[in-house]
């Protein structure tokens, strides 16, 4: 019942925290409604914190590195280097095409290293209006920010991996498991949904529906600063940072492939990248405010972790309520011999659904795409993770694949490329111009014909 009841608040665009937090004391009380009802009162209230200490905890780790990965890049904001880290890119823009995808390829770096919101504003501002002096439409270098960055980065978020770490841990799975699957659905829905959407607007340039001038009135993202007049350290941490990140990824691909035995990935992925923000955090702040340093650090550490919290703040409840569909994380919150109650239900679900991959396969992507129009994204994962573990789990299918496409189709939905009033929407639509509601419609068949076809080869690898 609280499960439909959250499903009825996200068709509506309702916050889903408070039926989570409603959702905890409930089954608080259920689990504990034999010691009394003013016992069992108690120890509801309990539960609730302790759901969302468990859920604080199995996810601390990937805020943390979001933290120190934003702080790094504030110290560089800070001198001008994060301009130049991209600058070199303008050169290559020099007509519609090449300026779509340059910019959307710029993006699809950025956010996969610090994560589309902040990746957007140091590449929108720089690159989009070179893009529209090459003859990009605003549309579309709204669309090609959007789903490279908010679309294909973020879905299958291959360096963080803090939506991969979210939906394996509902899952009850390694992050390691479901990253390669990750990889994969993300690449065929960006892949598809980017190629589609580049012919519309190339189809939408010839009769004239899109000018190639920046116009609409698109919102701003915010606090967006003046661009800093890069300093005479700021092209030294230009090449470093840069050069140190691909090295470190070049490194866990190398080990991934020929020694699996010393691959880096999961935890010590997570803890290998933090180190290194911190470290590059404390060199640039150094390198360029000298004993000025101990003061910038603890500035731009403060705002990493500002970001973090705002964007896990909402998470945590709903990660707290569907942490409990796994018996481990039962267990922790309401005590030995606790159920996994997600995976019950998943259970009877599956009596209900079959065993027929294709069904399956295409119920779970829908309720991804229902869990992210939220304009979160985020927020349904531990649903998706769950429920895959509980219905895939009980057909015997494998749950890696079911997981990661859910992870995909939900982040796709919600992240922004199919929800007007999220967050990544309303950014990458501000900062080139146009209004949200336009890019989504823009979006609707390229994505959605990419989710398809992803369902299409899940069903053939399941």
């Amino acid at each position: 019942m609280i499960i439909f009841t959250i499903f009825g608040f996200m068709i509506f665009r309702r916050d889903v925290v408070l039926p989570s937090i409603i959702g905890v004391f409930v089954l608080g009380f259920i689990y504990n409604f034999d010691k009394g009802i003013l016992n069992g009162t108690i120890a509801s209230f309990q539960v609730v914190f302790d759901a969302f200490l468990n859920a604080g905890i199995e996810l601390f780790d990937i805020m943390l590195v979001i933290a120190l990965m934003v702080a790094m890049l504030k110290s560089l904001q800070a001198v001008g280097a994060d301009v130049l880290m991209i600058s070199p890119m303008k050169k290559f823009m020099v007509n519609p095409t090449t300026a779509f995808f340059v910019l959307g390829s710029t993006m699809y770096i950025a956010a996969t290293f610090f994560w589309p919101t902040p990746a957007v504003a140091l590449v929108g501002t720089v690159l989009i209006p070179v893009a529209l002096k090459a003859g990009l439409p605003a549309m579309g270098a709204a669309v090609a920010i959007n789903l490279f960055g908010h679309g294909m980065a973020l879905s299958g978020d291959l360096v963080i991996q803090g939506a991969t770490r979210l939906t394996s841990s509902a899952a009850g799975l390694d992050s390691g498991e479901i990253l390669p699957y990750t990889a994969l659905f993300s690449l065929i829905v960006g892949v598809i949904a980017i190629g589609i959407a580049y012919l519309l607007i190339c189809r939408g340039m010839k009769i004239g529906k899109w000018k190639s001038t920046q116009g609409g009135d698109g919102l701003q993202i915010g606090n967006e600063k003046e661009p800093v007049t890069p300093t005479k350290y700021a092209r030294l941490l230009a090449i470093v940072v840069p050069a140190v990140l691909f090295g470190i990824v070049s490194l866990m691909l190398y080990r991934a492939f020929f020694n699996p035995d010393a691959a880096i990935r999961g935890g010590d992925a997570t803890a290998l990248l933090g180190g290194t923000a911190v470290t590059l955090l404390i060199f640039s702040s150094i390198v360029t405010k000298g004993n000025k340093a101990i003061e910038e650090i603890v500035s731009h550490l403060k705002e990493g972790f500002f970001f973090a919290i705002k964007i896990f703040a909402p998470v945590i409840p709903i990660a707290g309520f569907f942490l409990l569909g796994h018996p481990r994380h039962a267990e922790n919150v309401l005590g030995e011999g606790a159920p996994g109650f997600l995976f019950d239900l998943g259970s009877a679900m599956a009596n209900h659904i079959g065993t027929n991959d294709i069904t399956v396969v295409f119920g779970i992507t829908i309720i991804a795409i229902l869990s992210g129009m939220d304009g979160s994204g985020f927020s349904g994962l531990p649903l998706v993770g769950s429920l895959s573990a509980g219905i895939g789990g009980a057909a015997g299918m494998d749950v890696a694949v079911l997981a990661s496409l859910g992870q995909v189709a939900a982040i796709f939905a919600g992240g922004g490329t199919l929800a007007a009033w999220a967050f990544g929407a309303v950014a990458d639509a501000g900062i080139a111009g146009v209004k949200p509601i336009d890019l989504v419609r823009q979006n609707f068949i390229p994505v959605m014909i990419g989710l398809f076809v992803a369902c299409i080869v899940a069903i053939l690898i399941i």
